[in-house]
């Protein structure tokens, strides 16, 4: 199997080490590709660095020097696997390259997958995104499209699916216990995310109910602002578990409303990455929280991370696609007023613990 992962950010780096690694462990005949737009982001990841490491095949305490790869942009002090091919064309060239392929992986954030999926609509083998989140509505008065929505309107033919679930890219390269859901209307390509991804230290289960999965996705990220507000305002740890738990009602409630599986939620890409996002150390979404309840600025704290932060810009059309079908989400909506410069952190808390007394079902 060939894999082509086109986007080499943390997330899109971080599974082709784990595919290159798998292939590896399997001594299988797969090979993996990662892409780039950047081409000078790809000639600094091509530079061999010298990386100091314990020689554990003798148990000494000595350093050896290697000559290592990195993407030290995204993902510093991770070896790339010599195995990993590096490529860098025009997007307008992407055609080619996953013509050779088995199977395509798109890493980009949710705000390019439309141009991606575009040249590489006449693709005929298994295609998955590993973006979350809502892309932001083009006109007034509309809302924001899933994934899958967007796929259908870029590129209707492609037998496609998601890869998702609850996973920090620099654990995911480091080879720690990860499971994540491969979901798709198409057995196929459940099947195809299962035989490239699946290891030793990656479980991948099998989902049909896309729109659940990417529901959790997308909203997780929102939810992990709020969260992080709450810890940044030390109000204690019962705050975060109303949060967390009553977060968790409201992307049910949008996820119904939209046709998915309410059990989706209940699983890994449902309640496992609103956790590990809420809480997670490694959160990017949690950290603006955190410091937007120290008084930074939200630019202050997009600037500050160096990476994108899905919930900034997805929270909006998220609480956007709720009001177009008559869902109530209290905590995004507090979120995105936060966002929006019209309350601070204070005024968001008393506004959410403010509201009428009802029944929690």
């Amino acid at each position: 199997m060939k894999i082509v992962i086109l986007g080499a950010g943390a997330w899109g780096t971080a599974l082709a080490v784990a595919a290159a690694r798998a292939v590896q462990q399997k001594r299988s005949a797969h090979g993996v590709t990662l892409w780039a737009r950047d081409a000078a982001q790809v000639k600094a990841m091509q530079i061999q660095r010298d990386d100091a490491r314990e020689n554990s095949l003798e148990n000494a305490r000595v350093n050896v020097r290697v000559n290592v790869r990195v993407n030290a942009l995204y993902l510093p002090g991770i070896a790339l696997p010599p195995s990993l091919l590096l490529r860098a064309d025009p997007v307008t060239a992407l055609s080619a390259l996953a013509a050779e392929a088995d199977l395509v992986i798109v890493a980009t954030p949710m705000v390019g997958l439309r141009g991606v999926l575009h040249p590489i609509r006449d693709c005929k083998v298994p295609v998955a995104w590993l973006c979350k989140g809502f892309e932001p509505a083009h006109d007034a008065g509309a809302f924001g499209l899933l994934a899958h929505e967007i796929q259908a309107q870029a590129a209707p033919d492609l037998i496609a699916g998601v890869l998702s679930g609850p996973s920090f890219a620099m654990e995911v390269a480091r080879g720690q216990p990860t499971a994540l859901v491969a979901s798709s209307a198409h057995a196929s390509v459940r099947d195809a995310l299962v035989e490239a991804f699946h290891s030793p230290s990656l479980r991948v289960y099998a989902n049909d109910d896309i729109i659940g999965v990417e529901v959790g996705g997308a909203v997780k990220n929102v939810l992990a602002i709020a969260t992080g507000l709450c810890d940044g305002l030390n109000l204690g740890l019962n705050a975060r578990a109303a949060l967390i738990t009553r977060g968790l009602a409201e992307m049910t409630r949008l996820g119904l409303a939209l046709g998915a599986k309410a059990e989706t939620f209940m699983g890994l890409s449902g309640l496992g990455d609103l956790v590990l996002t809420a809480t997670g150390d490694l959160s990017r979404n949690r950290r603006i929280g955190l410091l937007l309840a120290q008084g930074k600025t939200l630019q202050q704290a997009v600037d500050s991370l160096g990476h994108v932060a899905e919930g900034v810009y997805c929270a909006r059309a998220v609480v956007q696609r709720a009001q177009s079908l008559g869902v109530e989400m209290p905590i995004a909506s507090a979120v995105v007023a936060l966002l929006d410069g019209n309350t601070n952190p204070a005024e968001a808390v008393a506004a959410l613990m403010g509201r009428e007394a009802r029944g929690e079902a």
